[in-house]
């Protein structure tokens, strides 16, 4: 306890890192002020009976910080970018040029290959912007616009998620922590009020035994998500002795550190966005006059409102996306090619192939839990709600692992800053 007093004393009295917090602090201001100004034509009443009776777009309200639940001008949120950022990692595997200026190209690489991601947000701004508003508009959240209303609605849209992507690049360069999971976090930090608020009109002293149990089991979640948020397994490596002039180097004995969940939360994101689509385009074919094709849409838009099954389908997507993430962002073949050009290898385990494939091993196991873990984080408000009847006690999920998640990251951030400054 002395030493965390310790590091807040020290904290208030660097210049530095309190300029760093109070920027990020600003920033987070302004976030919310955008999040509160909406689009033009929004039926604010059918908008919130819309979202509340549908569990996807309540989901899609986390990614966007909040925005979603007004229709405001960043109602995409970081969405775009994110999604952005995700296609570019996926191109690599196609392109060996994009991989090399991703892998190999040191600082200067990273950024350009940063810059295709922000061009890319633009387009698909646009794209996701015009499709919302056209789902929202045919389940009667939003009237009728005209060509110019679409245009003008579509245009502030994406600048506002242009503008949010900026504001979060600010965060990183002057603030502390990652920008886009800090604008997510506020977002969701923002909506407790209104959960809390939820509650106390829904309170009754009869269930006290079931708020007991839901505080209970809300905390055995959190202890849960920190644990396998932080959980690795280290694998054992030695660095070979090497003689130099009148030096002997190496012979020391470290560790490569496999965490449990390799993926983040970015396999919940890629299960969003595959639901959606299929939900996107059946909205569109059941306004279609063909008895047949609209016969069809109604039939999979019944499947997909059911609970049950809609939750089975997002674990699954869940399940399968961290397998395919931690494949394509974790490379076996590249950690064995580094570790012997470093003189380093695993004991008992020979150097090159070898090595690789009994890193690959290691990894295929631990992400079968890593992706056990994420999709029932992923499907437990849907389950409990689904129990308890009421959204009300929806316990943990995707926003639970992203507080915990940037909390955690930021905590080390503020930690790594202290202890710069400190030696």
């Amino acid at each position: 306890m002395k030493t965390v007093f310790t590091k807040l004393s020290f904290i208030i009295r660097d210049t530095a890192i309190r300029k760093r917090i109070l920027f990020t602090i600003g920033a987070l201001v302004v976030f919310r002020a955008l999040a509160a100004i909406p689009i033009p034509g929004v039926d604010t009443t059918r908008l919130a009976a819309f979202l509340s009776n549908n569990q996807f777009f309540g989901l899609l309200n986390i990614f966007s910080g909040g925005g979603l639940s007004n229709l405001s001008i960043i109602m995409l949120g970081v969405g775009p970018y994110i999604t952005g950022s995700i296609i570019m990692q996926l191109l690599t595997i196609m392109s060996p040029r994009l991989k090399a200026l991703y892998q190999e190209e040191g600082e200067i690489g990273r950024r350009k290959f940063a810059q295709f991601s922000r061009i890319l947000t633009v387009p698909l701004a646009i794209i996701q912007g015009y499709s919302f508003l056209a789902l929202l508009q045919n389940q009667g959240a939003i009237g009728a616009l005209s060509s110019y209303e679409y245009i003008f609605n579509v245009m502030i849209i994406t600048t506002g998620s242009v503008l949010l992507m900026w504001i979060g690049e600010l965060i990183n360069e002057f603030g502390i922590g990652n920008g886009v999971s800090i604008l997510i976090f506020a977002g969701i930090v923002a909506r407790l009020p209104v959960v809390a608020n939820q509650f106390f009109f829904t309170y009754d002293p009869a269930q006290i035994p079931l708020y007991l149990g839901v505080f209970a089991a809300a905390l055995a979640v959190i202890v849960s998500v920190v644990v396998m948020t932080e959980a690795e397994r280290p694998i054992p490596i030695t660095y070979a002795k090497r003689v130099r002039g009148m030096k002997v180097y190496g012979g020391v004995s470290t560790y490569l550190p496999l965490r449990l969940n390799q993926a983040g939360v970015i396999p919940i994101i890629f299960a969003l966005s595959i639901l959606l689509f299929p939900q996107m385009i059946f909205q569109f074919l059941s306004n279609v006059n063909i008895p047949a094709v609209k016969a069809t849409a109604d039939f999979f838009l019944r499947t997909l409102a059911n609970g049950w099954i809609y939750a089975i389908f997002y674990f699954v997507l869940v399940f399968a996306f961290t397998y395919f993430y931690t494949a394509v962002t974790f490379d076996p073949n590249q950690i064995a090619e580094n570790l012997q050009k470093s003189g380093a290898f695993i004991p008992g385990v020979r150097p090159g192939v070898s090595t690789s494939e009994h890193v690959a091993r290691i990894l295929t196991r631990l992400t079968l839990f890593g992706a056990s873990f994420l999709g029932l984080i992923a499907v437990l408000p849907l389950v409990t709600q689904a129990i308890t009847g009421t959204a009300t006690f929806a316990i943990g999920g995707t926003a639970l692992l992203i507080v915990v998640s940037v909390l955690i990251d930021l905590v080390k951030k503020i930690d790594a800053q202290v202890s710069i400054r400190e030696y």
